[in-house]
């Protein structure tokens, strides 16, 4: 062997000396592993003790809490602010529908005042007589205090004037006359007080209104008589002289000036 070989195989000598301590504990770490045990790894069964985890605990909701919203935590729904029921809603509407018609239409007390200035203050049976009328028909909106004369016997003409009180368009004179025709015996010059219901406009009085009346009149007593047309109503209340039995049929004309021919 040559110098130079000599030298060269110290040299390999050296260095493998010099590198043994850095690479023996990598050397230490390598595992021998069988293959087919690497690939069934993923199916082995863990060892199991037969205790399980305990659940995470977490913090109950405390219905006393407050919540942002105002939701109920039993229903799940929004509380609400106040109470809310039929009852109120219906009674501010009934509140509503009394506010109008005492708008537009007359009270009582009006009416029977009314009353008692075409036929007396205190006339006997007035009140009631007016009173019934309101029971059964309900409240008008619009009345006529007036007087008229009439006389019959087979044939009988009626003329009155007075003025007509609306409760949204006011007060107007107005003027009516009509046939009498029936079994009449006398005559009779009568204050009347007429109600009129369901006239929204004053111009639809001027116009025929059929009647059918059938009533015995006798000094100081009060005679009530419907006239119709149409969806208005009118009724009449008479407190005459004279006495008047059987039954008439006929109408009344109402105008905005006095007529002297009754047809």
């Amino acid at each position: 062997m040559t110098a130079a070989g000599k030298k060269l195989l110290s040299f390999f000598a050296v260095f493998a000396l010099a590198a043994t301590p850095v690479f023996a504990p990598a050397m230490a770490q390598v595992q021998t592993i069988d293959p087919n045990d690497a690939i069934d790894a993923d199916l082995a069964t863990p060892d199991y003790d037969g205790t399980l985890e305990a659940p995470v605990s977490r913090p109950e909701m405390s219905k006393e809490a407050p919540m942002s919203g105002g939701l109920d935590l039993d229903l799940g729904q929004p509380e609400q602010s106040g109470a809310v029921d039929g009852t109120a809603s219906d009674a501010g509407n009934s509140n509503a529908i009394a506010n109008v018609d005492d708008e537009t239409t007359y009270q009582d007390d009006d009416l029977i005042g009314a009353a008692e200035g075409v036929f007396g203050k205190g006339a006997k049976g007035l009140a009631g007589v007016i009173e019934d009328i309101l029971k059964k028909q309900g409240r008008p909106n619009a009345y006529i205090t007036g007087r008229e004369a009439s006389g019959a016997f087979v044939v009988g003409l009626r003329y009155g004037s007075g003025k007509l009180f609306h409760k949204i368009e006011g007060e107007r004179p107005v003027y009516w006359t009509g046939p009498s025709i029936g079994f009449d015996v006398g005559g009779n010059a009568a204050n009347s007080f007429v109600l009129v219901y369901n006239l929204y406009d004053s111009e639809d009085l001027y116009q025929r209104f059929p009647a059918g009346e059938g009533a015995a009149y006798f000094v100081g007593g009060f005679h009530v008589s419907y006239l119709r047309s149409g969806d208005k109503v009118l009724i009449p209340v008479r407190l005459g002289a004279g006495l008047r039995l059987g039954a008439n049929i006929g109408y009344m004309k109402f105008s905005k000036k006095q007529k002297w021919l009754p047809f």
